[in-house]
């Protein structure tokens, strides 16, 4: 296994560049995945603005506006790993708004969110439709497991000391769900120094 340090303004050009070299004549759908000590959504939204200026549209979407109601999410108390790692997705609904309306022959119109998790109640946002060529940036933990159709993924990588020592104590509970979880990603990317990313090749 060989490293390959970046700059984090090297690691974005370098996920867009890999983004770009996929066909223009449909859509990408990309997960950028990381526990939320990493941040995913930021890289994400440091790709839009790139992928835009190269002429790909680009919409943003994130798992946490994709999580079931309270009810189910907290069937077993709130501090359940098991749950937290199988449970609190809506991988269904996921696929049924996001993904699947951008699969080859699909119609290219996206629900951004699902499900406010504050509130507990349904988002009510509004559908948009994604152009020919444009690319779904998807940011979320534990995805990578799931099936989730997708052209690239990535995963932004903590080693267990940084995962402990970057998640908040509120957050601690959920450490367990992270102790097997194997993701297998096009894309990875040691992050426990977020200024100093290495990507692995």
């Amino acid at each position: 296994m060989n490293i390959r340090p970046l700059t984090p303004a090297a690691l974005v050009d370098e996920l867009v560049a890999r983004v770009d070299a996929l066909p223009r004549d449909g859509w990408a759908r990309v997960v950028v995945d990381g526990a939320a000590a990493a941040s995913p959504g930021g890289v994400a939204d440091a790709m839009v603005d790139p992928l835009r200026a190269l002429g790909r549209p680009a919409l943003r979407v994130s798992a946490g506006d994709f999580l079931r109601p309270a009810s189910v999410r907290l069937e077993h108390g709130r501090f359940d790993p098991t749950a937290f790692r199988d449970e609190w997705l809506d991988v269904g609904g996921l696929v049924r708004e996001v993904l699947a309306p951008l699969a080859p022959g699909g119609n290219g119109r996206v629900l951004p969110s699902l499900w406010d998790a504050v509130a507990d109640r349904a988002s009510r946002a509004g559908y948009v439709e994604l152009g020919s060529g444009g690319v779904l940036l998807l940011d979320g933990s534990l995805l990578l497991d799931r099936g989730l159709p997708v052209e690239l993924s990535a995963h932004l990588w903590l080693s267990p000391g940084a995962l402990a020592r970057k998640t908040p104590a509120e957050w601690e509970w959920t450490l367990p769900a992270y102790s097997d979880y194997e993701p297998r990603a096009d894309v990875v990317v040691r992050y426990d120094h977020p200024d100093r990313p290495a990507l692995v090749v």
